[in-house]
């Protein structure tokens, strides 16, 4: 079964148990400053899973893109990528732990969907610790539906607890399952360190919440979120001992392979194959997300960087010393876009890209890996963090990539004097990258919820003060300020700006009351609804309104009246990038 075999057969079934289909939304998540990427399948969903009513109702399914850079350093064995496809199916405050086991073991088991052996599945419940018991119902569905006693692991939080992303948010117990991809018989009793048993599914049962004072406490409405992650599931339906043996890689490692002549790799060459065909899968997709990321040194552009630079310096490994992400990226692009025809909408401005940065980082790589030949002669232990820096700012050396070469001579780098010198720069430290993901998801605080309601405000009177064709290119709304990007080709003037600051105070003191209506989509786009970019849309649609004067696609939370904002300030105004403008602004 192929990747697309898969996909359909996912959704006809769950189709069947009533749930809409969604689409997947952007790789980079629209009001979430704690993260850089989506992460998981939930994270779009965060409202809707805290008691927000989701306009298609309680019951989806869903493909969603992700990335995860967490494990990039165990990328080129035979499971981790840094962009994965998951397919989820979800519960609103609807069914629960009966019905979403129940429909995962009809799906892997029935003959005209996955209909793999019984005998070669294994699973997982969660053990119970001081925040939440032993996860009994779980395990007694799952022996009432045939999986033996010595088939069932009983595993901690480490294995079997789900959320929250960042330090606050929903969480619950997790049950998983497990497919046997080793040659013969799989064992009578499961043992979860075998790698040979491979994770396909996830079921999380969303029934607590983590407070930031790190109490856990029962969820109001308990949600079912699941994950099956495409390469995994299409690995173990083929029999395949790796993801990157698929027909989701292999076309893309052959073309590789071809590039540099190397035909019967060794297992370093291998691993080197495996590193450029995930990293330029994931910068295709980045490169191609509706929100549109381009490579720089700081938040998504510098992960995408990264993985070019990662990518190139790996193929230069392997003889390949001409230019080859165009060519590469240009198979991904068709590979993918017919599931994806974001892709092939942007086709051009991806390869252009590809191109422009492997060009860039070429015009230095021979001579930084020269330079980092000195450094490391005669050296015993330690990089400093100014020659790491140095490798950066002169070469376009990613201190990752540093790190990594440094480990293959067996040394070290000091990371803290390179983030010392790196801040001095103003540019992304990699303490920066990690603390984005220290937060909670989705913050819904009081001043956040105020700032998504004020960034309305802020958009329609740009139109009306202006320009009426401004459209809004990205948001990113912490609880200290919103951040609002918009397509304008020249600067504001102080005018302009005084005008647009005092049209959004007059309707936060006109106390409009803010109203949330759902409809189908293409009685919304009638109304001129404004559509938040880089979204993907189903058929029924969240609006709000606010008055006559703004009516905005919108998954909310948003204050109940304008009066709750106090006042509007704008802080900024900057160019971030040819004819896209930011303003920067908070309410008090």
């Amino acid at each position: 079964m192929n990747a697309d075999e898969l996909r359909k057969k996912y959704f006809t079934f769950f189709r069947g148990k009533n749930h809409a289909l969604i689409p997947s939304s952007s790789l980079v998540p629209e009001h979430d400053p704690t993260v850089l990427f989506t992460t998981a399948g939930m994270q779009p969903l965060v409202p809707y899973l805290t008691g927000q009513k989701h306009p298609l109702g309680r019951r989806l399914v869903n493909v969603q893109k992700c990335i995860r850079t967490g494990d990039i350093d165990e990328v080129g064995d035979n499971f981790h990528l840094t962009f994965f496809e998951m397919l989820g199916n979800w519960s609103l405050g609807d069914y629960f732990k009966q019905e979403a086991i129940s429909w995962s073991w009809e799906f892997l088991r029935g003959k005209e969907w996955l209909g793999l052996p019984k005998e070669k599945i294994a699973v997982s419940v969660f053990k119970g610790d001081k925040d939440a018991p032993f996860d009994k119902e779980s395990y007694e569905i799952w022996r009432s539906l045939g999986v033996p006693e010595e088939r069932i692991a009983k595993l901690g939080k480490e294995d079997n607890w789900w959320g929250p992303v960042g330090e606050a948010g929903p969480c619950g117990p997790d049950t998983e399952m497990f497919f046997w991809t080793g040659s013969g018989k799989a064992p009578l009793k499961f043992d979860p360190r075998d790698k040979r048993w491979a994770e396909i599914w996830n079921d999380v049962f969303m029934e607590y919440e983590k407070k930031k004072d790190g109490s856990v406490v029962p969820l109001a409405q308990r949600n079912v979120d699941t994950g099956m992650g495409v390469e995994r599931v299409v690995t173990s339906l083929n029999g395949k001992q790796s993801v990157f043996e698929t027909e989701l890689f292999i076309p893309l490692i052959d073309n590789l392979k071809l590039l540099s002549g190397i035909a019967d790799p060794d297992e370093f060459q291998e691993r080197s194959f495996r590193i450029i065909a995930d990293h330029l899968r994931a910068a295709v997709f980045i490169l191609g997300d509706e929100r549109g990321v381009v490579p720089s040194n700081v938040d998504q552009g510098y992960i995408l960087r990264r993985f070019i630079r990662r990518a190139v310096r790996h193929g230069n490994l392997l003889g390949i010393s001409r230019g080859f992400t165009k060519e590469a990226g240009a198979l991904v692009v068709d590979m993918f876009s017919n599931t994806y025809p974001e892709l092939k909408k942007k086709k051009q401005s991806i390869l252009n890209e590809l191109m422009k940065e492997e060009r860039q980082f070429r015009q230095t790589l021979e001579k930084g890996l020269r330079q980092f030949g000195r450094f490391v002669k005669d050296k015993k232990e330690l990089i400093s963090g100014r020659e790491a820096f140095l490798l950066f700012q002169s070469y376009g050396f990613p201190i990752e990539m540093t790190v990594e070469l440094a480990k293959e001579k067996g040394l070290k780098v000091d990371e803290n004097g390179f983030s010392e010198d790196f801040e001095k720069h103003k540019d992304l430290s990699r303490r920066g990258a990690e603390q984005k993901f220290k937060g909670g998801l989705a913050d819904t605080s009081a001043n956040t919820v105020k700032l998504h309601t004020a960034t309305h405000l802020l958009n329609e009177a740009l139109r009306m003060v202006v320009d009426e064709g401004i459209v809004q290119k990205g948001s990113n709304i912490t609880p200290e300020r919103l951040r609002f990007d918009f397509n304008l080709g020249r600067k504001l003037t102080k005018d302009e700006i005084k005008k647009v600051e005092e049209l959004v105070n007059r309707k936060i003191q006109e106390a409009i009351p803010v109203e949330r209506k759902e409809m189908p989509f293409e009685k919304a786009k009638k109304l001129g609804c404004q559509m938040q970019f880089g979204e993907s849309y189903g058929d029924r649609v969240s609006v709000y309104f606010i008055g006559d004067f703004s009516k905005e696609f919108c998954g909310g939370p948003h204050v109940t009246n304008t009066s709750e904002l106090g006042s509007f300030k704008i802080v900024s105004e900057e160019g971030i990038g040819k004819g896209v403008r930011r303003i920067k602004a908070t309410v008090r």
